[in-house]
């Protein structure tokens, strides 16, 4: 029901004021002009003044009231804002220049308000058109009201011994407690040696070909985070269900069998001393159930619903991490693919990503898929260039991450179960590798496995097989590391002897 008659929201002593300070002090322009625009003044005559006045300040005029006086009447508009008396007047309106600034906001947060009355009604207007789309009006309406925000909280210069000051307080932190983590942990030593952990307003591609273990890998993060670091965790699942993805962390949290889990063939007695399978489960129900993470399983997301559904549950509970599997799932905007624009698409979403990453200030890690030509080489190791669908995932990162197990490539491997993550771009950082052994089993990242290996040595004069586990490990994965590895050690002794034997032939 709309309120007819009823005056907009305005302030025309606080529009006089800041004209007036304008008038008597020649250096008040600077401190406004690039925040106060005419459109907000709300009475007509003192938008045209504060128009010209700015007009006056880019030609390098003075502005008082003889130069405004007459660059009006040269454009026959003085008599239409009251004429030189008025503007005598408002010289009036204030005995000093120093309050500009304040006035200034006043005006611009009564023109906010009428633009927020406005839109409200183009909104209302909106929701009468039943031809359109919900998802493409729903955009609108949020892209208007998040113009609004945006225009009435104008970031401002920042002094650098403002920032400076912030810096030595971090940095002096960082050299008081050597060894801690400017982001957030991943959980991986190694890991976060190379990144410094997570950094906030960051970008992280996580990206590998399917069944690599990308998606075991961020929810290893995730989860780690969640119950490490008791930060706030938001997962966008828009490829497994939330029972799914409940089903991995619990057997990574426990370290039982997915299989066994999914096959209802978890053992519930203990044997040789270990802990039933449901018991293990139940401890991990208990873990997981005090950590912050929330799941959303919708299918198909656009950047506007992942940006909405952020910003309420930072405001709620409160964030530190974003997860999203997998980038090539998600719609463009309006609800649509756009499969004969699918780069622009991507292009799209990898934007709004690092938009979202920015505004909420938390890091954000995407799941993202390589196109089939890395299969063409050798070794199928991925490069940057091997990201799907759209060379900007590369410009928009802060962090590209590539999952390479060699097992799946080369069936006669020195490195079983291990996962290579490949740090290509770090914009703030170094590159390189690091290595995690990946169970299966348990779908999940363990340790550092850079003690893991076939390989042979010298001892003396002789050749040794020898076999290198991480001590990290448990004794139980140990002897099932060692019985894994065993058939691989004789195919290693196997080869070397049909060496020996070709070279005395």
């Amino acid at each position: 029901m709309k309120d007819i008659g009823r005056m907009p929201p305005q302030n025309l002593e606080a529009e006089q004021s800041v004209l007036g300070s304008l008038l008597i002090d020649k250096n008040a322009i600077t401190k406004i002009a690039d925040g106060l625009i005419p459109e907000e003044f709300y009475k007509d005559g003192h938008r045209i003044i504060y128009e010209h006045m700015l007009a006056l300040y880019e030609d390098k005029e003075p502005i008082d009231v003889l130069s405004l006086t007459a660059r009006l009447e040269e454009r026959k508009l003085l008599e239409a804002v009251g004429g030189r008396t008025y503007l005598i007047d408002l010289t009036n309106a204030v005995p000093t220049a120093s309050n500009v600034v304040y006035y200034a906001r006043i005006v611009r947060k009564k023109a906010t308000l009428r633009k927020l009355i406005e839109t409200a009604a183009d909104i209302e207007q909106m929701g009468y058109d039943e031809g359109s789309e919900v998802d493409a009006l729903l955009d609108q309406a949020e892209s208007k009201l998040f113009g609004i925000s945006q225009g009435f909280l104008k970031p401002e210069f920042i002094p650098i011994k403002n920032l400076l000051t912030e810096a030595f307080d971090r940095i002096d932190d960082l050299h008081k407690e050597k060894g801690k983590l400017r982001g957030v942990p991943t959980g991986f030593n190694d890991l976060d040696k190379r990144l410094a952990g997570l950094q906030k307003s960051d970008l992280i591609i996580l990206a590998s070909r399917p069944s690599v273990g990308k998606t075991s890998l961020a929810l290893d993060i995730a989860r780690q985070v969640a119950v490490r670091q008791k930060v706030p965790v938001a997962i966008f699942s828009l490829e497994m269900s939330k029972e799914q993805l409940i089903d991995r962390m619990l057997c990574a949290q426990a370290g039982a069998s997915l299989w066994k889990l999914r096959t209802g063939n978890l053992s519930d007695r203990e044997t040789y001393g270990t802990e039933s399978d449901f018991s293990k489960i139940g401890h991990a129900m208990g873990t997981l159930s005090e950590a912050a993470i929330f799941i959303d399983d919708t299918p198909m997301a656009n950047v506007m619903e992942i940006r909405t559904k952020a910003r309420r549950l930072q405001s709620e509970h409160g964030l530190g991490l974003i997860v999203l599997d997998y980038l090539q799932l998600m719609e463009g905007r309006y609800g649509t693919s756009n499969p004969d624009n699918r780069v622009q698409v991507v292009s799209e979403i990898s934007r709004g990503l690092k938009s979202i990453a920015r505004e909420l200030n938390v890091p954000l890690m995407a799941l993202s898929q390589l196109s089939r030509q890395v299969e063409s080489r050798p070794m199928a190791i991925p490069k940057l260039a091997d990201l799907r669908e759209s060379g900007s995932i590369e410009q928009d990162a802060d962090v590209v991450m590539f999952i390479y197990r060699e097992e799946m490539y080369k069936k006669e491997t020195s490195r079983p179960h291990i996962a290579d993550i490949l740090i290509q771009k770090h914009r703030n950082g170094p590159t390189g590798t690091v290595s995690l052994f990946f169970d299966e089993e348990t779908v999940r990242e363990k340790v550092e496995a850079e003690n893991h290996g076939v390989k042979i040595v010298m001892s003396g004069n002789q050749e040794v097989l020898q076999v290198e586990i991480n001590p990290a490990l448990s004794r139980e994965e140990q002897e099932k590391y060692l019985k894994e590895t065993f058939n691989e050690a004789i195919k290693k002794v196997q080869h070397l002897m049909a060496e020996k034997m070709m070279a005395l032939q």
